[in-house]
């Protein structure tokens, strides 16, 4: 990752980053939230939620937390609970525009799942929106067609996770808690 670009938690002064980015990618698709419903995202898992700072601002996110194995969230909800799993959620991922194709999504992944492994998460899980199966397919990730996402996904969303494996990350700061049940 570049010197002038670098991941730290989301502050309460990126939230309206966030959500302008998170509108550019997921308005289109009629899949946008909107700043209050991230931010309730954020604030149930603080230590798994990053923020991609570039030096000229926020340039990337990702929103990720405890969420039961076999289960999505509402995107039409805010999220109030926090839920005791060793599945973790990654609910958006998000790199500006003008800056993807440079490896920084790839870093925040892999950001987040060093974290993950050091709280003690045994499986990440997602939802591929938008014909992107394919893209999370390559990074790991397996359907699972027992398991049909809301129909305010989106047609052909599909669930999907992948098993961490056991091992550590050493750039992992503040992990989460390890949780205890589910999955």
């Amino acid at each position: 990752m570049a010197a002038e670009t670098w991941i730290r938690g989301i502050a309460t002064a990126d939230w309206d980053a966030v959500a302008t980015l998170e509108a550019a990618v997921y308005g289109p698709r009629g899949l946008s939230e909107g700043r209050a419903a991230l931010e309730t995202r954020g604030r149930v898992s603080p230590a798994t939620c990053f923020a991609l700072h570039h030096a000229r601002g926020l340039a990337g996110y990702v929103l990720a937390f405890p969420y039961p194995a076999d289960r999505c969230p509402d995107l039409l909800r805010p999220e109030r609970t926090v839920h005791r799993s060793h599945n973790l959620h990654l609910h958006d991922i998000v790199v500006a525009e003008d800056l993807r194709g440079r490896g920084y999504g790839r870093t925040l992944l892999h950001h987040l799942s060093g974290t993950a492994r050091a709280a003690g998460y045994r499986r990440i899980s997602l939802v591929a929106v938008s014909g992107m199966e394919t893209f999370w397919a390559a990074r790991g990730y397996r359907p699972h067609d027992e398991v049909t996402p809301p129909p305010h996904y989106g047609g052909n969303a599909v669930y999907m996770s992948r098993t961490l494996k056991e091992g550590r990350h050493h750039g992992a700061k503040q992990p989460a808690a390890p949780h205890d049940s589910h999955a």
